[in-house]
């Protein structure tokens, strides 16, 4: 089966990218430089096509009370234009995506699910509508999306658009126009700085593309692919569906319980997966699970994903989810989920690296935070 292009795919081939097969997408992996890009992001600003993510929107006078129902969350009570992170799990509690969910309009929400994921999630809410007054309806080839992240990002797309930039805070978003081009422009991202998400239709990306690319050139604005947006989201302590999340987790399981809403008043508090979730809170609370931690390496060897992580006797006591070498640490860093008698920040374990048992240090997450 042949990759899906974007509609920028052009242009990162014009860029000269290195080209992989996300998802089944031919995704940019990277530009050039891995650490340019990261740090572009960290002190400038980067330009991302993520055009590879699933827009799904639920609409009709049931619309929020259905997604109440689907989702672990408490969608109905979204303000509009505002945003949610949350969870869509099995009945059993198994994560089967998280996901961001805005609401678009009274009777409207869009539901944006990982690009792995993004035909599971559709079938799932397309499911879960019967006996809902709403309807489910598939927008992934509506849009493309683009996002600028960075600390310079604010003053670049404000060169752009008349909206309300300052006023648009974390977690929302406005119908807005950018550069002469239509666009749901959200306070949203996966790098850990301030930054903007574009949906626009496919045929503007390429114009939208260009037009930020032209307006970034004089703070340093770069292209920036996968690659360095999964440090960045690493260094943020963020969850990467597949590693941190997966259907054997629940939330509580991945220390993402805030996100299950228990309080629901519409569908009488009913939801998919409530009671398996009732009770891996009750057992989170009374015995810990394992832990979501940070570890650092003095050392240069990197811990990977699925490496065991071991105590000063060799036991193993928990498993590497990601790592890679950290650019604004300077040093390797890993997110594991460890035994919660070695979660404990400052905890000296290690790393079973091909047999070698590399020296780490719990950390709590994330590893960087933003001055705000």
């Amino acid at each position: 089966m042949s990759l899906r292009l974007t509609a920028l795919d052009a242009v990162h081939r014009a860029l000269g990218a290195t080209m992989t097969d996300f998802a089944g997408w031919d995704m940019p992996l990277r530009y050039g430089s891995e650490r340019e890009e990261h740090n572009a992001v960290r002190t400038k600003a980067g330009l991302f096509d993520l055009s590879h993510m699933g827009e799904i929107t639920v609409s009709g006078p049931q619309a929020g009370e259905m997604l109440d129902h689907a989702l672990v969350g408490f969608v109905s009570a979204l303000a509009e234009h505002k945003a949610r992170y949350t969870m869509i799990c099995a009945a059993d509690g198994g994560i089967l995506d998280d996901l961001i969910v805005y609401r678009t309009g009274d009777d409207e929400f869009m539901v944006v699910a990982n690009a792995s994921n993004a035909q599971l999630v559709l079938d799932e809410l397309t499911a879960r509508v019967e006996g809902f007054d709403a309807v489910v309806r598939d927008d992934r080839d509506a849009y493309a999306l683009i996002a600028v992240q960075g600390p310079d990002s604010p003053a670049i797309l404000g060169s752009l658009t008349d909206a309300d930039l300052p006023g648009l805070k974390y977690y929302t978003c406005l119908p807005a126009t950018v550069a002469g081009r239509p666009a749901l422009l959200a306070r949203t991202g996966y790098t850990g700085e301030d930054g903007f998400e574009l949906f626009v239709a496919p045929a503007d990306a390429v114009a939208l593309w260009q037009a930020l690319t032209e307006a970034g050139t004089a703070y340093g604005l770069i292209p920036c692919g996968l690659s360095c947006r999964d440090t960045l989201r690493l260094e943020a302590g963020m969850p990467l569906y597949g590693h941190e999340l997966n259907t054997s987790l629940t939330p509580f399981d991945a220390g993402l319980g805030r996100v299950v809403r228990f309080d629901k008043t519409t569908n009488e508090g009913a939801f998919v997966g409530r009671a398996a979730l009732e009770k891996a809170a009750e057992q989170a609370a009374a015995t810990p699970p394992r832990v979501l931690v940070g570890l650092v390496s003095p050392g240069r060897r990197v811990p990977r994903a699925e490496m065991n992580v071991v105590d000063a006797e060799g036991t193993v006591i928990g498993s590497i989810t990601s790592g890679a070498p950290s650019p604004t640490l300077g040093k390797p860093i890993a997110m594991a989920y460890v035994d919660a008698a070695h979660a404990t920040p400052g905890a000296q374990v290690a790393v079973d690296v091909r047999g070698t048992h590399e020296p780490v240090e719990v950390v709590a997450l994330p590893f960087y935070k933003r001055a705000r």
